[in-house]
């Protein structure tokens, strides 16, 4: 893709598996549309009105815009938030599978001017400063990440979650248990329960096989370790976001993009889109938005209309 940095387009060519099991950065090539599973992976190129939270001083750079680097402790080990300090309210970004918080950097410093709100973005375990932690990746640990990371930086409520790819999962299971402390969420073609049948969590763990016997020559590249730690709990941890529901309290916006990760299978892609359809169908205060002639990089390739929604989503009155 021409608008990636050579960094991301590296990122984006070695994570194409780690893309498909877990629908995160990048797009996959799937299976035909007669065919039971995938079988090859490959990677493409809120208002005044609403209670302010609280927040730590901000220090004259952050007053200024700059981001400031908070390293948070949680169940052992450290993960890192950056803060651009504002006023009142709260927006948090939060990256796909394999990105740390570099992913949002163009997008901040507007966010920042345009709202007045505090940015915050952060590193899961593995990525960029934070601590790697072991094992398999589970949701409930990153949730509760997030959740000591906003506690510890003094955020109790009038946040707006935005969520790109794998954090969709983690912004499900964090409004389910966090519904008061969300003034709205922005959701950008964001994993959702919805799309995880048994059928399909089936058809993604059988396309990304070879893949991820090829990352286990290699468990200690940064990248394959990020694909292992999710393939050894994905079939479980996606039977159960399947149950997952969003809080009818919590307003959404889901944008969908036009050609979705799941572009080269006409069957997992329409998938795809119905599960966006029916997530905004099945509550109240739920809007849909098709970014058109975007691929799944959806804050790369349409800047302007993500700013767009999270700025009218901080804006919203709370109801």
């Amino acid at each position: 893709m021409s608008r990636l940095s050579p960094k991301h387009r590296s990122t984006y060519r070695a994570l194409s598996a780690l893309a498909l099991l877990t629908l995160t950065a990048g797009a996959v090539t799937a299976c035909g549309d007669s065919d039971p599973a995938p079988k090859s992976a490959a990677s493409h190129p809120a208002a005044a009105s609403r209670p302010a939270a609280s927040h730590p001083a901000a220090s004259p750079a952050a007053a200024a815009g700059a981001s400031k680097l908070r390293m948070i402790t949680n169940e052992g080990h450290r993960v890192a938030f950056h803060v651009t300090q504002g006023n009142g309210r709260t927006i948090v970004l939060d990256s796909g599978g394999g990105e740390d918080s570099s992913y949002w950097n163009d997008l901040v410093p507007r966010l920042h001017a345009d709202t007045g709100a505090t940015v915050i973005t952060y590193d899961r375990p593995g990525l960029g400063k934070s601590d790697v932690v072991p094992g398999p990746w589970k949701v409930e640990s990153a949730v509760s990440d997030l959740e000591a990371g906003l506690h510890q930086l003094g955020v109790r409520g009038n946040v707006t979650l935005v969520s790109h790819s794998q954090a969709g999962e983690i912004a499900n299971y964090f409004a389910k248990e966090n519904p008061k402390m969300l003034s709205g969420a922005v959701l950008v073609d964001a994993n959702l329960p919805q799309l995880f049948t048994d059928e399909e969590i089936a058809r993604l763990a059988a396309a990304s096989a070879p893949q991820v016997a090829a990352a286990k020559k290699d468990p200690d590249d940064p990248k394959n370790r990020q694909l292992l730690s999710t393939a050894a709990s994905y079939v479980p941890m996606h039977r159960a976001f399947h149950k997952v529901v969003w809080p009818d309290g919590v307003p959404a916006t889901y944008i969908v993009s036009e050609k979705t990760p799941l572009e080269a299978s006409p069957v997992d892609a329409q998938r795809w889109r119905d599960a966006a359809t029916l997530f905004v169908k099945s509550g109240p205060d739920r809007t849909l938005v098709t970014a058109e002639g975007s691929s799944h990089d959806v804050p790369k390739d349409r800047p302007d209309l993500v700013l767009k929604e999270i700025e009218g989503m901080v804006a919203t009155p709370a109801s």
